[in-house]
């Protein structure tokens, strides 16, 4: 049998395919030989590549456990019974809309979570446990989203588990809200998390499994209200300070893989107890970077356990199909019917396994640092700190580096020192090539996107994804591969490197970038450095693995064996990049009007494609006329900048994709200083994406030109505008008004000086009481030569020297008591008289849709079907004291 036959028969099938292809051979006075397959064999590499990705990416992705039903209960003691919470929150979602405030949210949204718990009461093992139940109310107040903000009887359901022969005082905390946005049932966000926390409180009920601490389950009424249910919880209740770990369950989509994006604080014992119990896990601590450096527009009430009770704990939310998030279409139906089992698997042992955790009795003694997390294709899990982490990356980073050079010296072995000399020289020229080619790549990336935004193209990709591989990923592809292939082919006669020595060492290149990368990374603290260190791991076992074949066989079987060590980093880094469009793609329709998703989106594409393409994309120069193959992903771009042009690259769909507006109908009183009063009318729309255009000369035709929100954005506080949350305020500049009639209101801002006095020569104080709708927004903007010296409000803006006008918000629920408030102005001497400052209230009405006005309804019925309005109305009066 002859040598090359033998090495036909042992390579890969892939390679084998190749390889029956005619291969043609070159030489250029002897000094370049080059095999090349032919140049059809690059599209079959390419769908070769995609069916790996569709086989085994999207299959684990969208993988989920059978559910159990109730008649098979007998048979599965101890486990979760997905059947049972799907019918609860089938009752969950008839019960509409559940604004904290609302009869919906405190009467019927209570009265079935009361109702459901006594069952699970009434059918407990009484012998083995204690179970209490409780309605809180609670009142307080806090500084949160740049608001100083307060609440009146604000309702939570706290239900606490605890094993009659184990008493404890250290309690795990188990979260969920059972409350809702505007116009929403709030079936994922965050019903289904409720059931789930129901019928894993049910399991451990009948159980005879040992529970060694206390579990407080929480049911909170007030979490879309800016998280106020769980500050009045932790707080104020009496099981709170005897809680020491979280489990928080929220949710960003329509159920799904439930994923784990935050942990500890500091606390990595908490990660390593997730990674030995959920069966099905879905965790990164790169998401937990990237959520807390504001990429992600949400929050969670994590962030309140954490920073007003120190309760260190794991935060998991579902992600799926995000276009649903707080609208309506958040309903039943919408929900994917693995969430329950999938999720409700990887909940209840996780429950367990921390309510047994020792760690619970000192859990300050475990507070050891960060922690680096993350699965691998939902098929296990990794979990280590970061101190660990470091010596991992650092290790192999030093051991690619060896690897590299080892190749780089056995390439020029038999030709002595000259050539290896000549070696370093082309492979320095090589890795500049490649440095620049990865620099290009990005730069094209993202100037491609500039110009989708800058050209009112951005979000062509929002519901149709197919239009990212055209825009993003063909651009990256493109550049990555044209300029090797253009240094190969000029430099190919002037050396007497072969074909297959050049491509690996455009891949060591590749590989020092990645490691580039990689310590940057690892010493700003950036835990996410493992997401390169995986790359530069399987890419060194394959240098080490060509470097034994060539050692021991005198062959070093480069393609083959490089193609084998790439499978498992291709899966991973294409499951993820497959994770952050799914989640992200959707985030970016509600990120507001100032974002920049076309850049960020680019941004992501590159940060993850990079790691696998600069290690595949160079086997492509095995192919003839690799130029004209990597122009075909060029002329791609510009066939896909030319679809978004189309109706093809509309990004908004019918109840699918929608756009997004708030949309409020509001009527302003201005009390000026010379005691005059001035009221208009109008809509006021807030856009909530980029794309600000699309109803200009239709639904926004009449629309008051940027200089009335200027001129009102000079003349009063926040622009005179019934602002709802900080965010707005960032989001003002794009704001639309259209004049109208008054909407009818249930109930006027009544307003009421209760006193004025001086408390010193050059201080004022002011005393009101308020009487106006459940939720009530306050501007504070003194005047010049006046400060606010203190008030009744969370005192943090005025201790951080935040810069006026202050923003305050109050909600009450069920009760008919007024707001009383004071603020405390100092001002200079000569300032005596006044005036000191200007005070605005502006109430809003979210979920009273009874008293729209047919104007306001027939202004609404003008928006598009493939747009989303989020609606209600409120009122705004201003006064100068």
């Amino acid at each position: 049998m002859s040598q090359k036959l033998s090495s036909f028969l042992i390579c890969q099938p892939l390679q084998m395919a190749f390889s029956t292809f005619d291969i043609t051979s070159e030489k250029d006075a002897g000094k370049f030989r080059e095999k090349k397959w032919p140049w059809y064999g690059a599209p079959i590499y390419a769908v070769i590549c995609f069916a790996l990705f569709y086989v085994s990416v999207l299959p684990s992705f969208y993988s989920y456990p059978d559910m159990l039903h109730q008649r098979d209960e007998a048979q599965h003691p101890d486990e979760f019974i997905g059947e049972r919470s799907m019918k609860q929150l089938a009752e969950y979602a008839a019960i509409g809309n559940k604004m904290s405030g609302s009869i919906a949210n405190e009467v019927h949204t209570v009265n079935f979570l009361l109702r459901e718990l006594q069952k699970i009461v009434d059918e407990s093992r009484s012998d083995l446990y204690d179970i209490e139940v409780e309605k809180q109310y609670s009142s307080g107040s806090l500084f949160l989203f740049g608001s100083a903000m307060s609440y009146s009887n604000v309702s939570n359901v706290v239900v606490k588990i605890s094993r009659k022969s184990q008493q404890n005082d250290n309690y795990l905390l188990v979260n969920s809200h059972y409350d809702s946005e505007v116009g929403t049932p709030a079936v994922s966000d965050d019903g289904v998390m409720v059931v789930i926390m129901l019928e894993a409180l049910r399991v451990i009920s009948r159980s005879e499994k040992p529970l060694a601490h206390p579990v407080v389950f929480l049911f909170n009424g007030a979490e879309e209200a800016c998280m106020l249910g769980s500050h009045g919880f932790i707080t104020q209740h009496r099981w709170a300070k005897n809680c020491k770990a979280l489990v928080n369950l929220d949710s960003a989509g329509a159920g799904g893989r439930e994923i784990l994006f935050q942990t500890g604080p500091n606390h990595p014992w908490l990660a390593k107890y997730y990674h030995r119990s959920a069966p099905h896990p879905f965790a990164n601590s790169m998401a937990e970077e990237l959520f807390q450096n504001n990429f992600i527009p949400s929050d969670t009430d994590f962030r309140i356990f954490r920073d007003y009770g120190s309760v260190p704990g794991l935060d998991m939310a579902h992600a799926l199909n995000g276009y649903v998030y707080h609208t309506k279409y958040d309903n039943f139906k919408s929900i994917e019917r693995g969430t329950y089992q999938s999720t409700g698997e990887n909940v209840l042992p996780l429950v367990w396994a921390l309510a047994n955790a020792p760690e619970l009795d000192d859990t300050a003694a475990h507070e050891e640092g960060h922690t680096v997390f993350y699965d691998f294709v939902g098929w296990f899990m990794l979990t280590y700190t970061e101190s660990v982490s470091i010596a991992i990356n650092v290790t192999v980073c030093v051991l690619s580096l060896l690897c590299i050079g080892l190749s780089l010296y056995l390439m020029s072995v038999d030709d002595g020192a000259d050539a290896l000399k000549a070696i370093f020289l082309r492979f320095g020229i090589i890795f500049l090539v490649q440095l620049g080619t990865v620099l290009a790549a990005c730069g094209l990336t993202i100037l491609v996107a500039v110009f989708m935004q800058a050209v009112g193209l951005s979000e062509s990709w929002y519901y149709g994804h197919w239009m990212i591989f055209g825009l993003y990923f063909c651009t990256l592809f493109f550049v990555l591969g044209l300029l090797p292939a253009i240094y190969i082919g000029w430099t190919k006669r002037q050396t007497n490197m072969k074909l297959d020595q050049t491509i690996s060492c455009f891949m060591h290149a590749h590989c020092i970038v990645m490691i580039l990368l990689c310590i940057i990374m690892t010493s700003m603290s950036i835990r996410s450095g493992y997401f390169p260190m995986i790359g530069v791991f399987f890419y060194t076992i394959s240098v080490l693995l060509q470097i034994t074949l060539k050692l021991s066989l005198k062959k070093s079987y480069f393609v083959t064996s490089h193609l084998i060590c790439q499978v498992l980093p291709f899966i991973y880094y294409t499951y993820m990049c497959y994770a952050i469009l799914i989640v992200f793609v959707p985030m970016q329709g509600r990120d507001g009007p100032d974002s920049s998703p076309d850049v960020l989106l680019s941004v992501f594409i590159i940060y993850m494609t990079m790691h696998f393409a600069g290690f595949l994309i160079p086997i492509m120069h095995k192919f003839r006329k690799p130029k004209i193959i990597f122009s075909v992903f060029g002329a791609l771009t510009i066939i896909f900048i030319i679809i978004a042009t189309t109706s093809a690259g509309f990004p908004f769909v019918k109840e699918l994709a929608a756009q997004r507006y708030y949309v409020l109908h509001t009527t302003r009183t201005f009390h000026n200083a010379d005691n005059t009063v001035k009221q208009d009318s109008g809509f006021y729309i807030q856009p909530v994406d980029t794309r600000l255009g699309e109803l200009d000369d239709t639904t926004f035709k009449n629309r008051e030109p940027s200089s009335w929100t200027e001129a009102t954005c000079a003349a009063e506080p926040f622009c005179g505008l019934p602002i709802y949350s900080g965010r707005w305020i960032d989001w003002k500049d794009s704001a639309r008004w259209i004049y109208s009639t008054a909407p009818e209101l249930p109930m006027n801002i009544e307003l009421t000086q209760v006193s004025k006095a001086s408390v010193a020569a050059n201080k004022v104080r002011y005393e009101f009481s308020l009487r106006a709708s459940d939720r009530v927004m306050i501007y504070v903007d003194p005047l010049a030569g006046v400060r606010v010296s203190d008030w009744s409000f969370d005192k943090t803006p005025l201790d951080e020297a935040h810069t006026p006008p202050y923003l305050m918000y109050h909600l009450y629920s069920l009760t008919e008591e007024p707001f009383d408030f004071w603020v405390e102005l100092e001002h200079e001497e000569s300032h005596a008289q006044g005036p000191y400052f200007k005070l605005v209230v502006s109430e809003h009405f979210l979920y009273h849709k009874e008293h729209y006005t047919e104007d306001f309804r027939a202004f609404l019925d003008t928006f598009p079907e493939w747009t989303y309005t989020t609606d209600w109305f409120s009122s705004l009066e201003s006064w100068v004291l």
